[in-house]
């Protein structure tokens, strides 16, 4: 089994990936966490990963798919996986069609004002990467409750102290949101036209999206 989420930085793809892939018996793969490990093994793809976000661009193409090619190649990847960050770009997209064959796509839909008021809200334990949010959305047919540890500022999972990320600022999300409509849109196109496009609106917390995203996945 193979899938890809896609959807908006902030739209909640993370989450679902991470709920979803220990239910199916696959691995999650993010693209910031293949980037993350690379640079902190110290390997060269990750020394040039490095270099590139923190001048604030995109890792190049080339280093991107090196990186995705040893990471598919680790034992736990070969029952299948959950992409979240990969694909990015056309070019990423045709390689991986030469490395895979995709079952599904999962096109998550937020606005994008509620991008923000989430992206802002979002905490991350600094030490195993859980993800929690503070906001509390109820509106528009959208109810989203706050994701909060049992002890305020302390990750259930690990214990480690939870943190706002020096990107998780309204001028750095926006910049994604544009970076996402320019170059990631057009890959939903891509995969359209081979039909393995699923669209799915996010009325709720993980709890109401999981079993529903689930169902998609199960009847293909």
């Amino acid at each position: 089994m193979k899938f890809i989420f896609f959807g908006p930085p902030g739209c909640g793809k993370g989450t679902y990936a991470s709920r979803i892939a220990p239910q199916l018996g696959i691995v999650h793969i993010a693209t910031g966490d293949m980037f993350r490990a690379e640079v902190a093994a110290g390997t060269k793809l990750g020394k040039l990963a490095e270099k590139c976000m923190k001048a604030g661009n995109l890792v190049p193409d080339d280093v991107t798919i090196k990186m995705f090619k040893k990471r598919v190649k680790k034992k736990d990847a070969q029952k299948g996986f959950i992409l979240d960050g990969f694909p990015r770009t056309l070019a990423q997209a045709k390689e991986l069609d030469n490395m895979a064959k995709i079952d599904l796509v999962i096109n998550i839909e937020l606005s994008e004002g509620i991008i923000l008021e989430k992206a802002l809200a979002r905490r991350i334990c600094e030490k195993c990467g859980n993800i929690y949010n503070i906001a509390d959305i109820n509106r528009n047919g959208i109810k989203m409750p706050p994701l909060l540890p049992k002890k305020e500022g302390i990750c259930d999972k690990c214990g480690g102290f939870l943190v706002q990320r020096k990107d998780d600022n309204e001028e750095t999300i926006r910049d994604r949101l544009n970076i996402y409509r320019r170059q990631s849109e057009p890959l939903i196109e891509f995969y359209r036209k081979k039909k393995l496009v699923r669209d799915i609106k996010v009325v709720g917390p993980p709890e109401v999206m999981v079993p529903k995203i689930m169902e998609i996945l199960k009847k293909r």
